[in-house]
Order: structure tokens, then C-alpha cells, then sequence
């Protein structure tokens, strides 16, 4: 079976380990890209990489 191009909202939330409040504040400070079909709102797999890879690291100091 082929891996679907979009997730939906809750799948997205499931997989990014992220709630469906911190998803819908990325979509309203537009650091994620939400299309939609109908009511139902997707969010292609590559949009979600971008999203990913655009978060800030976490640079720790050696003890």
C-alpha cells in the first residue's frame, strides 16, 4: 500500500507528537501550510518536512 501525499489534522498531530491547539497556532502564525478539501483540512507530507525542519534547535553546552 502506498503511503498517502497528505495527513489530516489529527494524523499530522499524532505523528509530529504535537496537540491539535499548538497545530492550529503554527497554521495562524503561518509557519505551517494547511490546504484544503471541502471542510477537511490537509497538510501535504512535504509541507510538514518544511514545518519540521524549520523549527528551532536546541543547542545544549558540554558539560
Amino acid at each position: 500500500m502506498d503511503t498517502p501525499r497528505a495527513l489530516t489534522v489529527k494524523e499530522f498531530c499524532q505523528q509530529y507528537g504535537i496537540g491539535q491547539t499548538q497545530f492550529y497556532e503554527e497554521v495562524k502564525e503561518k509557519r505551517l501550510t494547511v490546504r484544503k478539501v471541502g471542510r477537511k483540512s490537509l497538510i501535504t507530507r512535504d509541507d510538514a518536512e518544511i514545518w519540521l525542519r524549520s523549527l528551532p534547535m536546541l543547542i545544549t553546552e558540554a558539560a
